[in-house]
């Protein structure tokens, strides 16, 4: 850890404090049938005078954790003439409706059928109110920022209805997911330095970003990297029932890619797609997975953690010479993996055309040769002309390109099954921007960059240097 920071070597291993909240079994009935009453009327039988058996079918099954969890869900009627909302209780039960961690995920759909069919769209918030330091850029009001321009562009589930589903109050990971990806050290650690945090309002707990933590911030980090997993659950389930399963976009922080195996590192507590991508192993049998890290600095957290790991292939774009430093072209992965680490650092000014040439030329070749079985994203906005820490040049209709591109390549290698997870991304205005613009190309709309960007603010990009760095990392893998 830098100085000041906590070395969570030496701290003593504590179990997990986080609780959870739960409703009586008969306030949970009886709130269930008053939903139903007011905003749904079908004939569904009632049994003994309680829903629980039909219920069940819409409940979402937190198969990541024993214990079952709640979910909200936002939907519309055909005519979408009038916004439903649902809320179901799942309570584990003497008939089975806890989940082990050894029970196929797909046995516990954690949608109907139907909702799973329509929707385009699911994801998760986690915005970590609690966790927050004045004048930082990686603040707590990075996700509500996002939240708002969806809403204001009509990209919720309040003006898409089916089509895109919010979750809400699902599980956060458990330790052991966690610990996958993070030394238990690490992570017992952290837990019991939210005393101190508590005491002191706010700690530093590493000293290159300078990382921070709040008396919140353990229970936070956690929920942010449950709705990683919650929407892998839920993106493979899909998939097993059409050709195009919706995408998957966790809008949680903090950040995650670049914490490492043994700490925090630059804004991130834990790694919340590498911990997503060992629980899509690990639970779904989806051996392969491929990550696409397009923020603007390095995701050394995430090559950290599969640097020798033959089934997950990491491929990072990023500005030449940012932070953290790492992510050399020469970096390839070692033992086992080599090979299936790919950095492409970009020159200062890249652009449009550089990432276009990139997804192209590396990104697109790299992923149909490894036939992933699925693919993670970290999705980064900090790349764009308007960030305040970084220096590459990308705009609203770089991400919107990406983010289409991507989705034809999980579309082609994969039936579809692709999760989005926050990174960076410090200029609220372009990041929300540009979140909302990468909705609809999870939609198949038109882009609305032409309303955010102006083309006075960009400068002629670095085309030779583009072109080098895109050879350079061709002949080494040969692509």
């Amino acid at each position: 850890m830098g100085a000041g920071g906590i070395t969570c070597g030496s701290l003593v291993s504590s179990p997990s404090g986080f609780t959870r909240e739960f409703f009586s079994f008969d306030h949970s009935i009886i709130f269930l049938q008053w939903v139903m009453e007011k905003l749904w009327a079908p004939s569904l039988p009632i049994l003994g005078g309680r829903m629980f058996p039909l219920l069940r079918h819409y409940c979402v099954f937190g198969s990541h954790n024993p214990l079952t969890w709640r979910s909200i869900l936002q939907t519309s009627e055909r005519k979408q003439s009038e916004i439903r909302i649902w809320s179901a209780q799942c309570l584990a039960n003497d008939d089975g409706a806890s989940v082990s961690e050894k029970t196929n995920a797909l046995n516990n759909l954690a949608l109907p059928d139907n909702f799973l069919l329509d929707a385009r769209i699911l994801y998760c918030t986690s915005p970590a109110l609690g966790h927050n330091k004045e004048a930082h850029p990686e603040s707590n009001k990075r996700v509500p920022s996002i939240v708002d321009a969806l809403e204001k562009l009509e990209l919720s589930p309040k003006h898409r209805g089916s089509q895109v589903i919010e979750f809400q109050n699902f599980n956060p990971a458990s330790v052991d997911d966690i610990a996958r990806v993070h030394s238990r050290s690490y992570i017992t650690g952290l837990e019991k330095a939210m005393s101190k945090a508590s005491d002191e309002g706010l700690i530093l707990i590493e000293g290159t970003g300078p990382t921070y933590a709040t008396e919140t911030t353990f229970q936070e980090s956690l929920l942010s990297a449950g709705a990683g997993i919650t929407l892998v659950d839920s993106v493979v389930a899909a998939s097993k029932l059409g050709p195009i399963p919706p995408l998957g976009f966790a809008l949680v922080r903090p950040p995650g890619h670049h914490a490492v195996p043994q700490g925090p590192m630059g804004f991130c507590v834990f790694g919340n797609i590498a911990v997503a991508a060992r629980y899509a192993q690990h639970q779904h049998g989806l051996k392969r997975v491929m990550i696409i890290d397009f923020d603007v600095h390095h995701g050394n957290g995430t090559s950290d953690a599969f640097y020798d790991d033959p089934d997950i292939f990491f491929l990072s774009t990023h500005q030449l010479g940012s932070y953290p430093g790492t992510g050399k072209i020469n970096e390839v992965g070692q033992g086992d993996g080599e090979g299936t680490t790919l950095n492409l650092p970009l020159p200062g000014g890249a652009g449009d055309y550089a990432m276009r040439c990139a997804f192209d030329e590396v990104i697109a070749p790299s992923a149909q040769r490894f036939k992933p079985d699925i693919i993670l994203v970290s999705a980064g906005y900090d790349a764009h002309a308007l960030d305040p820490l970084a220096g590459l040049q990308f705009t609203t209709g770089t991400f919107y390109m990406l983010a289409s591109s991507i989705k034809q390549l999980a579309k082609e290698l994969c039936g579809g099954r692709c999760v989005f997870f926050l990174e960076g991304g410090y200029n609220l205005q372009s990041l929300s921007s540009s979140v909302a613009d990468t909705f609809r190309a999870f939609l198949d709309e038109p882009s609305l960059a032409a309303q955010f960007d102006d083309p006075a603010m960009l400068f002629e990009e670095p085309t030779r240097k583009i072109k080098e760095a895109i050879e350079k990392a061709k002949g080494i893998h040969s692509l």
